[in-house]
């Protein structure tokens, strides 16, 4: 017997949406029926989204929203509830890099730091913006009944990952919250899960050298790269009916990475 994910019909904010991750996220639940606001800084990515939305089986819309400000992310949140009257899911999905090591430091001199620019920008988006759009979100979720906060971290936040202070701060802060807010809403009906991507096949990556991406492969025991739709499964999954008693939980998507570390 096929799952029935109750998700038809469902009002889902998915922020990020413009590209990897997000774009298959934002496709796989307007697959499932829903209704999914796309939210992103890239207007005219996000915009070419919504037909693509409409041809999954859904119904769509984009808004150009930074998750950072928390006035745009308002803003983004009143055109939903104006379009459609609610919200049922809000995927936090969003995230930048901004890489560099905390001091690089060779011969007895001290060649670079991390700068204060790449900690604050990292930190706006990935952290802030994770609190700006759930903090928004909550009251409409608990008006109307309940339900899911799905959030974003990656496997680095559980290990750490070398040159990546800022994002690993961001992804560990992530799973924090996402614990404290499975405790503060569950009486509410709100599930509140994290997913912890390994290394997927987006953009950002598509940049690294093959040698890189070798060895991430190599470190994955089921030996391929993640695809963007292999996380886009697991939201759905957490925001399906079937995860009805899952909260509070990270789900590590990273074909073993973590058991192979």
């Amino acid at each position: 017997m096929a799952m029935d994910t109750g998700l038809q019909g469902k009002v889902v904010i998915v922020t990020g949406a413009a590209a990897g991750i997000g774009r298959a996220t934002a496709l796989r639940f307007a697959a499932e029926g829903c209704r999914v606001a796309g939210w992103d800084i890239d207007a005219a990515r996000g915009e070419a989204l919504v037909p693509e939305l409409h041809a999954a089986g859904g119904e769509g819309a984009f808004d150009a929203v930074n998750v950072a400000d928390a006035s745009s992310v308002t803003a983004g949140l009143a055109r939903v509830l104006e379009r459609w009257g609610r919200v049922d899911v809000l995927v936090n999905n969003a995230g930048i890099v901004r890489d560099g090591q905390l001091v690089k430091y060779k011969d007895g001199q001290v060649l670079g730091m991390m700068t204060d620019d790449q900690w604050e920008a990292v930190i706006a988006v990935n952290l802030r913006g994770v609190f700006n759009c759930t903090r928004a979100v909550v009251p409409h979720l608990i008006a109307g009944g309940g339900g899911v906060i799905l959030n974003a971290s990656s496997v680095v936040g559980l290990y750490g990952n070398f040159g990546q202070t800022n994002y690993v701060a961001t992804k560990a802060g992530v799973i924090g919250m996402t614990r404290v807010w499975a405790r503060e809403l569950g009486r509410y009906r709100i599930r509140v899960n994290a997913v912890a991507p390994g290394f997927v096949a987006t953009e950002i990556l598509a940049a690294m050298p093959e040698k890189v991406l070798e060895g991430m492969v190599a470190r994955t025991p089921i030996g391929r790269m993640g695809q963007p739709v292999d996380i886009a499964n697991a939201y759905v999954f957490l925001a399906s009916d079937a995860a009805s008693f899952v909260t509070g939980a990270v789900l590590s998507v990273d074909g073993g990475l973590v058991v192979g570390t």
